[in-house]
């Protein structure tokens, strides 16, 4: 029997990317699919132009704006597929896309996630991403940013996460970790959901034919800082385990200390300030983090030569 895979694709005003994303899926060759638009209060007429053009996707009208990870977390609970993905909505995917992720967890049974390979859509030859890597020190990053694809990333490979833009789960592992943590509302969400599912025995595999492309702009400002910095916090609080944290811990502060450094050489700008704004109400969550991380944890079935395996080594600079 063929599984079926459910696809969330969260929607702010985004019309005028809907009918790439949509006919793309149109073209799919995996034959059971069901496609939910779960719309953030949209004032540009996305609903309507969904209702008339593409019958076959199920519209979740939400009636304010829920952010990210409010209007994924909706369309989650909604869907009914063995397989759980997230689509952004300016993104195009291949025809084989869908049936190169189930071939992936087909592949790995111990998989509770797979990383699609993302291309940036007016340059189809360059990465967006081929998965998320997680370092010792508390860092996340892209495996691949803006890198004209020479062939290097043509593997099918574990990776720590996938990232939010077109990200897969197996319905069984959201089960037992839960979904997205709407705390975060923008940046690293998905990290913190692939540490989850890494603390819970799942692992994460990048698919390298399974190809979207997507309308990504230079990301950065203060937004993004703010964010970073305050999430990098959030994550290493709520998901860092206590055993790895005294193998590294020194690492993961002397990383937290250089970027407090960076911020303060780059004070007279915007985007330095906010980081250290982020990182400062972090550190005022803490005793708010420490609950859920008391959740995080129990669920562990990992062990801590496996986590290390999984994890990319410090980067040391200066």
């Amino acid at each position: 029997m063929t599984a079926l895979y459910s696809i969330v694709i969260p929607n702010w005003n985004g019309k005028q990317h809907l009918d790439v994303c949509l006919d793309a899926l149109r073209r799919q060759t995996y034959p059971a699919l069901e496609i939910l638009l779960v719309d953030n209060a949209s004032s540009d007429g996305s609903r309507e132009f969904v209702a008339e053009r593409y019958p076959e996707v199920r519209v979740i009208a939400l009636p304010e704006n829920r952010g990210f990870t409010g209007a994924c977390n909706a369309g989650l609970e909604a869907a009914t597929g063995d397989y759980l993905c997230l689509l952004n909505n300016d993104t195009e995917v291949v025809a084989e896309w869908v049936a190169e992720v189930v071939a992936c967890f087909e592949r790995h049974p111990e998989a509770g996630a797979v990383a699609s390979r993302m291309m940036l859509f007016d340059r189809r030859d360059h990465f967006h991403t081929a998965g998320d890597l997680y370092s010792v020190d508390g860092l996340p990053a892209n495996r691949v940013v803006w890198q004209r694809d020479t062939g290097q990333f043509d593997d099918e490979v574990e990776v720590w996460s996938a990232c939010g833009g077109s990200s897969a789960y197996r319905r069984t592992a959201l089960d037992q970790v839960g979904r997205l943590d709407d705390g975060f509302f923008f940046s690293c969400e998905d990290v913190d959901l692939g540490w989850r599912l890494q603390l819970a025995g799942w692992r994460c595999f990048y698919a390298p034919r399974a190809v979207v492309y997507h309308k990504l702009k230079a990301s950065g400002g203060e937004t993004a800082s703010f964010y970073d910095g305050r999430n990098f916090i959030y994550i290493i609080v709520k998901d860092y385990p206590r055993d790895l944290w005294r193998k590294h811990g020194g690492a993961v502060l002397r990383a937290q200390l250089r970027l407090v450094g960076e911020a303060l050489r780059a004070w007279r700008g915007a985007a330095a300030r906010a980081r250290l704004r982020g990182m400062l109400i972090g550190l005022f969550a803490v005793p708010r983090l420490l609950r859920k991380r008391r959740a995080v944890q129990a669920t562990r079935r990992a062990s801590l030569e496996a986590l290390e395996s999984r994890l990319s080594p410090a980067i040391r600079k200066g």
